[in-house]
């Protein structure tokens, strides 16, 4: 009983002495090891520091890497910053706070290729830190500069992991380093398996890494079937018939062909070899011109006394007799096949996500027309009225949200006022203009575009005394912020999702209005037959102005939305009215699902001439309308013809 009382004692001691040790007592332990490191011996170091487990060994490697470890005169190692003479220390362990003089005190300098080591050693603990943020650091340390070593730790540190967007970059990175630095190549090829369905560009990073070749050349020894490629994880053979002097420099450089004998080097040969006035037999007044300078030149190689004349006829010939390929950098042709199967399915899908990402774009550009739009479809297909400022009304909408944001500063409340306060201030300037102007123009559509055109510039031009010329901000709320993410490829912003919700909306709610209720009635009415509507009790004159006012007060509304993705300005209008007036003409005069057909087409063609054309997008416009006038001349009606009094105008 006793021995048992003295081995529980000592075992107690034992542990109270492991817990007890403290991190200068490691450093002492590897005191040169430290102060004069180097890329073979610091490991020593490294790994009783990280395998002590002490919380304090983070902040000392962090120290030591940035230079700000000094060791005093009796051996002691500190964490110090210089105040002039002066040193501000701080005890590795306790970190107690004292003061000396540099004199005595000698600073540690790490090399850039011990730093490194350190950096990786340093990861291990960081990758677990209870700080989200060291961890985030870890992981895009590892990324930047990514290490066989640093493998292990983190593949260790995925199961603790606790925040969800870290654990799902760590497995990708973690996949990423498998592919390259896999124990056995059975767990490469699984990781390069897993990259397929990568979209990224850092898997398509890797995986091409993984592919990286070099050139290479060799010769084949005439009368011998012997093709002349080397042993290896062969790429390709490349024929060299497409760069002739190009690659046959390749041989010259790899040591396997004289190097081709140009004038210069003629003419210096010619010269170093005179004698009695004649060069390789020839006399020095025969040598004024190429073909007997090369007949000389040539007698002097036959007598061994130059090079061999090569010439571009003699690379031509001899050219056959060598083999040039690529070589993997990886030797393993397994690994190198899984790669490039992998990298063929990466890009398929990625030109997939590329049609899809470029598909939505297209839609959500059409939402923009759409929006523009359908408030100049209703009043052109009703009225026939060519109306020139309908993108003033655009400009006045925009407007109308950024003064309500000015009083309302809650973003979200501010849109949900400036909405409907853009439909009753642009309703009544339609209906004013229509009660002024329009009313007075029927039937002369050239005289109805010359007013409306000067309307919509002095509209412009009072926009810019109330609000001035520069740009207003039309914030939109925070959580239209940011962009919906879908792939590494395909991302579209939240502000183009909602103006896309928004035309649905409003497409909705115009079909409902024309479809369900008096007025939408009695403008199909006038649309189809006036004089017929006139009998039956509608009066033609009050729906004109109506729908005139209707149809600004939308593109009010649709200034607001358009305003949150566009700039406000007084020109803002004339930047749609175009687009609007073609889609409107594509679509199908005065028809809601000729408008939207329109704008579809028009805003996915758009996208596709720009992403055909990325640099010149005036270009990209310039080719669309093009486009437009052919379509126009085969289906001068629209998409969508429409029935009725605009039709036959």
């Amino acid at each position: 009983m006793r021995y048992l009382f003295w081995a529980i004692t000592f075992c107690l001691m034992f542990v109270g002495g492991a817990q007890a040790q403290d991190l200068q007592s490691i450093l002492q332990t590897h005191a040169d090891e430290i102060s004069k490191p180097s890329r073979k011996s610091v490991h020593i170091a490294l790994d009783d520091l990280v395998g002590s487990g002490l919380p304090q060994v983070t902040s000392f490697l962090e120290q030591w890497s940035d230079k700000n470890v000094w060791r005093a005169a009796d051996g002691t190692f500190f964490i110090a910053t210089e105040q002039g003479d002066e040193l501000a220390l701080q005890d590795v362990d306790s970190q107690a706070q004292s003061v000396a003089a540099k004199e005595g005190f000698t600073q540690l300098k790490p090399n850039g290729g011990v730093r490194r080591v350190i950096g990786t050693a340093l990861v291990q603990f960081q990758l677990s830190d209870p700080d989200l943020s060291r961890r985030v650091t870890a992981v895009e340390s590892i990324a930047r500069r990514p290490e066989a070593a640093q493998l292990g730790p983190l593949l260790a540190s995925i199961e603790g992991e606790s925040d969800s967007q870290l654990k799902a970059r760590k497995i990708q990175l973690a996949n990423f380093m498998s592919a390259s630095f896999g124990e056995t190549p059975q767990q490469r090829i699984t990781a390069i398996n897993s990259l397929s369905a990568d979209t990224s560009v850092q898997a398509r990073a890797v995986l091409n890494q993984i592919l990286s070749t070099k050139a290479g050349v060799a010769r084949i020894q005439p009368n011998s079937s012997d093709p002349g490629v080397p042993e290896g994880n062969i790429a390709r053979i490349i024929d060299p018939s497409s760069a002739p002097l190009t690659y046959y420099a390749q041989a010259v450089e790899a040591g396997l062909a004289p190097q081709m004998t140009t004038p210069q080097m003629i003419r210096a040969a010619l010269e170093a070899n005179i004698v009695e006035g004649r060069v390789g037999g020839v006399a020095l007044a025969q040598l004024d011109n190429d073909a007997t300078r090369a007949k000389a030149y040539a007698a002097l190689a036959e007598a061994e006394l130059v090079p061999p004349l090569v010439t571009a006829q003699t690379i031509e010939y001899t050219l056959p007799f060598y083999t040039f390929y690529e070589l993997y950098d990886e030797d393993d042709a397994q690994i190198t096949a899984a790669a490039e199967a992998a990298l063929a399915s990466a890009e398929a899908r990625v030109a997939w996500e590329q049609t899809a990402d470029l598909a939505l774009d297209g839609l959500s550009l059409a939402s923009i027309y759409f929006l523009a739009a359908i408030g100049l479809a209703i009043t052109f297909g009703v009225m026939g009225v060519i109306n020139m400022a309908h993108g003033e009304f655009i400009m006045m909408g925009a407007y109308t949200g950024y003064v309500v944001q000015l009083f309302i500063p809650d973003y979200t409340i501010s849109i949900l006022v400036a909405l409907p306060l853009a439909f009753a201030i642009t309703f009544a300037a339609g209906v004013t203009m229509e009660r002024l102007v329009i009313r007075h123009l029927y039937h002369r559509p050239l005289e109805t575009l010359l007013a409306t055109f000067g309307i919509s510039i002095a509209l412009q031009q009072l926009a810019k005394n109330i609000f001035g010329t520069q740009a207003r901000p039309l914030t939109s709320p925070a959580w239209l912020d940011g962009a919906w993410v879908i792939s590494d490829v395909i991302a579209i912003s939240y502000i183009r999702i909602a103006i896309f919700v928004m035309a649905l909306m409003f497409l909705g709610l115009i079909l409902f209005v024309l479809k369900r209720t008096r007025l939408g009635l009695e403008v199909r009415a006038v649309t189809q037959n006036p004089g017929m509507a006139a009998s039956m009790g509608i009066n033609p004159d009050r729906i004109n102005m109506l729908t005139f006012g209707l149809g600004s007060g939308i593109a009010g509304i649709a200034g607001v939305a358009i305003g949150l993705y566009a700039k406000v300005t007084s020109e803002m209008g004339s930047d749609y009215i175009v687009q609007s007036f073609m889609t409107v003409v594509v679509g199908g005069v005065g028809n809601v699902w000729g408008t939207l057909a329109g704008a579809s087409m028009i805003g996915i063609l758009q996208k596709g001439i720009e992403w055909l054309n990325p640099s010149n997008t005036l270009a990209a416009q310039t080719y669309m309308i093009l486009f437009i006038i052919l379509f126009i001349q085969f289906r001068p009606k629209g998409i969508v013809a429409l029935k009725g009094r605009a039709a036959a105008e």
